[in-house]
């Protein structure tokens, strides 16, 4: 049970990913803000669902809303936010970041997704383009918030310069926990291999279906590969998308858990599986080289079949338990509340008005 605060605050969180759509982004924004409001906080989310939207071309499962200008200024003038955050950049993302611009309202942004790497992979965008847009995007901003310390360096690297502040991930822990009595019921060959999350190539699914290990592959979740893999790969099983209790009872019934992606930011799902009792294999890359910290944990290696034997040797189910309870959504939800600025602070880094402006500009607004 949570403990109700003294002082609500008045929270809005734009976004452009929501529901209907399945991914680690819509799982941390959604939980966050059902935790706020359990703490007793307002909190009003401006998401892609509630305006018109047309499909990705070259990925028509993800949409871009199409909101009206006037009707985003409206909702921040009618809700009175204390605080703005900004959670991604798209269509939604960009009209907020403007009226805060205009008004002087200081905000907050958070930098989830690798889109100049998908963008390449899918769609011949280069790099470089995408960074300076994105750097462009978050250069306003108070604080960009990001989950790991790698990924903070490596946007220092590439030129992002607002404050940095840490903003970690949690686990639903009556969901995600162990259940030795699903494994001794298990039919499957063992050991059993577990992938969670969307089926497609920028996932890089195809590394783990490929490896040449015993056992069984289990493969949780759709995607515009799906098909494609499901053909290519017929010993592995591809079960769809499972959520809640279904998806706990699949991590618990598997002996590890199989991380293929080079490309994301942090890995919700290798917590989740650490949290069941689940050794990870993965490359060493940004995510999971912040959170694999220790042998007992999982392995690490370029090559994937060297991590995923490493991992079944050397991973402590109990290890893993430990570590993965460490990552609670109310800690999580209590970082992303320090690292919230008061619109009232005046302009964000950047800005071309005046503080005194601002907060006249603001108190009009209200």
């Amino acid at each position: 049970m949570l403990s109700k605060v003294e002082s609500p605050r008045r929270i809005l969180i734009a976004t452009d990913a929501w529901h209907p759509q399945v991914n680690g982004v819509v799982r941390t924004l959604d939980t966050t803000a059902r935790t706020l409001r359990a703490m007793g906080h307002e909190v009003d989310v401006l998401q892609s669902g509630e305006f018109t939207s047309v499909a990705t071309p070259f990925y028509p499962e993800i949409r871009v809303a199409l909101p009206l200008p006037s009707s985003v200024c409206e909702r921040l003038r009618r809700f009175r936010p204390d605080h703005i955050h900004i959670a991604t950049e798209g269509s939604i993302g960009l009209l907020v970041r403007r009226y805060c611009r205009k008004i002087g309202w200081a905000f907050t942004t958070s930098y989830h997704t690798r889109f100049p790497e998908y963008l390449r992979k899918l769609a011949w965008v280069p790099e470089r383009w995408s960074y300076s847009f994105l750097r462009w995007f978050h250069e306003p901003a108070s604080a960009m918030m990001v989950a790991t310390p790698s990924l903070e360096r490596e946007l220092r690297d590439r030129g992002f310069t607002p404050p940095i502040r840490h903003w970690s991930r949690g686990v639903d822990l009556s969901v995600f926990h162990p259940r030795p009595e699903l494994k001794a019921k298990a039919t499957l060959a063992r050991p059993v291999l577990l992938y969670v999350g969307r089926v497609s190539h920028e996932k890089n699914v195809e590394d783990f279906l490929k490896l040449e290990v015993p056992g069984t592959k289990l493969v949780v979740g759709d995607g515009p590969a799906r098909e494609e893999l499901e053909r290519r790969y017929p010993s592995a099983r591809f079960l769809g998308y499972r959520s809640g209790a279904a998806l706990g009872e699949v991590y618990a019934a598997a002996d590890l858990f199989v991380f293929p992606s080079r490309t994301d930011t942090f890995g919700l799902v290798v917590v989740e599986a650490l949290a069941s009792g689940l050794p990870v294999a993965a490359y060493p890359v940004t995510g999971p080289k912040d959170i694999l910290t220790s042998d007992r944990l999982g392995a690490l290696d370029d090559d994937l079949a060297l991590a995923v034997k490493r991992a079944l040797a050397m991973g402590d189910p109990e290890a893993c338990v430990a570590h993965g309870r460490s990552f609670t959504w109310e800690n999580c939800t209590n970082q992303f509340l320090e690292n919230l600025v008061d619109v009232r602070e005046g302009l964000a880094p950047g800005a071309n008005r005046a503080r005194t402006n601002s907060r006249m500009a603001v108190a009009a607004a209200r």
